[in-house]
């Protein structure tokens, strides 16, 4: 075991650069269409702090972004206390995030109007403390939590602690899971596409918990899969097929600015442009929404993790491109209406 962690190469998130993002600005498509953002993060105390004013920034460069959902990134944990509730103290410092914002000082922006955070699904039917900590510090914003089971033996976790392989077949780790049904809370599912069949397996064991998967499912393309595009898609959508037959899955279609699926905008000299990443990501829309339908899609930012390769206006613009052939309905779901239904939102538009 040691020996293959040895050899597990990370690649890490890269570093926010504005100077470099500013190298090339876009003007804003379409830009009243209502948007709901159903997947950001905020976090301090990192080498790229990232708190509600520099969020709002991004909101406001010209989309038309009304709400955000946050969603667990391992921020502002609990320093003390018993380990299983320290991750509550992410919901406290979300729903303080949410409060400022709902005071007026952002206009009629509602960030963070969902919470999603994190607990532990190995402590089995433990976990319903944890659960009704996280509801209480919410203040009604908490929706749900993500347990994250990102696993490969060729690449190191992006964060830490990682995921053991097999996590969402494990018989503790179901056990806890089981129990969010009955608060009605949403689950989170980000694994890596090798790792789907745990999912499948999952959502056909519990087929009336509402789950969305988070980044297209982690078409991955570095390390052992650089290079090797055309083969990681063909199994990534053979999974997607069967996914769709589970109706309790939605779809987040975003994070592929992330390092780990190898599309290394960062490495250029100019940011990407909103066609340009159209241009890559189109067969993973095309291919999640013709198998989803737009009802169970959703398009995210993932910002700040992808503002490490992409502006935010330019990705939404990119989005916008994507979505360009899809009925007046069906841009409704994929820009707000899905997440709204997802998570329970106040309604936007």
């Amino acid at each position: 075991m040691a020996n293959q962690q040895q050899e597990r190469k990370p690649f890490h998130h890269p570093r926010v650069r504005p100077d470099w993002l500013a190298k090339l600005t876009e003007e804003v498509l379409d830009p009243a269409q209502p948007i709901i953002d159903p997947h950001h993060h905020l976090w301090k105390a990192r080498p790229d702090p990232y708190l509600l004013a520099d969020l709002v920034a991004d909101l406001r460069t010209g989309h038309n972004v009304l709400a955000t959902v946050f969603i667990q990134c391992r921020s502002e944990y609990r320093n003390d206390g018993p380990e299983a509730m320290q991750p509550v103290g992410e919901t406290e410092f979300v729903a303080a995030a949410a409060k400022e914002c709902e005071s007026g000082a952002y206009g009629k922006l509602r960030a963070c109007a969902g919470i999603v955070g994190h607990a532990d699904c190995l402590l089995g039917e433990q976990i319903d403390p944890v659960l009704e900590a996280h509801i209480q510090a919410g203040g009604g914003r908490f929706k749900g939590i993500r347990h994250s089971g990102t696993y490969d033996p060729g690449i190191a976790p992006t964060a830490p602690p990682g995921a053991p392989p097999g996590l969402y077949r494990d018989p503790q780790f179901r056990a806890g899971f089981a129990r969010l049904h009955r608060l009605g809370m949403t689950f989170e599912a980000w694994l890596y596409h090798p790792q789907l069949g745990d999912l499948l397996d999952l959502l056909r064991a519990f087929p009336e918990q509402k789950v969305v998967l988070n980044h297209f499912g982690g078409p991955l393309g570095v390390g052992p899969y650089e290079g090797r595009r055309a083969e990681v898609f063909a199994q990534w959508r053979a999974y997607i097929t069967e996914l769709a037959t589970c109706p309790n899955l939605h779809m987040k279609l975003g994070g592929l600015a992330m390092n780990v699926n190898g599309f290394g905008y960062h490495h250029e000299p100019l940011p990407p442009s909103s066609g340009e990443m159209a241009a890559a990501w189109r067969p993973y829309v095309e291919g999640v929404v013709e198998a989803f339908g737009a009802d169970r899609c959703m398009f995210e930012s993932n910002f700040p993790v992808d503002k490490g390769m992409c502006a935010y206006p330019v990705l939404w613009n990119a989005f916008k491109r994507l979505a360009a052939g899809y009925s007046d309905d069906e841009k409704a779901a994929l820009f707000y209406r899905t997440a709204q239904r997802f998570y329970t939102l106040p309604a936007v538009a």
